[in-house]
């Protein structure tokens, strides 16, 4: 540490100042975005709504009165709206900050990216998980995302989540940092 000082009119301060520099951080203009919305496929949809009238007409079987009408205003809205859930999450990368569900992190806190294929993918949220990571994985989607997390402060390793456009996510999460691409575990290394 080094000690500054600086003189201001008539009076004298001393202010600490750290050896080391902040983290890269992207020009406001420069700033890249990314938005993707985790939706399940689309023919799940015509076939979720297939399902909840065959439901709905098993229940109704020809009877005439609220068991004819009722069945098909309970499934179909269901079905609807329980695709709709499940595809709620998004990832987004916007003003510094990754949000990926409802979790959020300033880019400085984030470490090394790996890309994780969909063949991968078992090891990965199986025997490879640390069970302090914080996941979010939807299995519509194939390619994962796992990046460490640098904050001493907070106790998650690392976040790993589904997202369909992985390489591109990466690349923008790079273009904020120091980090070198590849897609292997551990600590980058300086070049000389």
């Amino acid at each position: 540490m080094h000690i500054l000082s600086g003189h201001s009119g008539s009076e004298t301060t001393l202010d600490l100042v750290s050896d080391s520099q902040p983290p890269q951080e992207c020009p406001p203009e420069a700033e890249p975005t990314f938005t993707e919305r985790l939706a399940v496929p689309l023919w799940w949809w015509p076939l979720a709504f297939g399902v909840a009238i065959l439901l709905a007409a098993e229940v109704h079987m020809g009877y005439p009165g609220v068991r004819a009408w009722l069945p098909y205003l309970v499934t179909v809205p269901l079905a609807g709206v329980v695709l709709w859930w499940m595809g709620r999450h998004r990832v987004v990368l916007r003003g510094g900050e990754l949000q990926v569900g409802p979790a959020r992190i300033s880019l400085r806190y984030l470490g090394p990216i790996q890309v994780i294929c969909p063949n991968a993918k078992r090891h990965a949220l199986g025997p490879g998980l640390d069970p302090a990571a914080f996941v979010l994985h939807t299995g519509w989607v194939g390619p994962t995302l796992r990046i460490t997390v640098t904050d001493p402060a907070d106790p998650t390793p690392y976040w790993i989540f589904s997202v369909r456009r992985a390489e591109k996510l990466a690349e923008l999460l790079r273009s904020c940092s120091n980090e070198l691409p590849r897609n292997g575990p551990g600590p980058r290394r300086a070049s000389m």
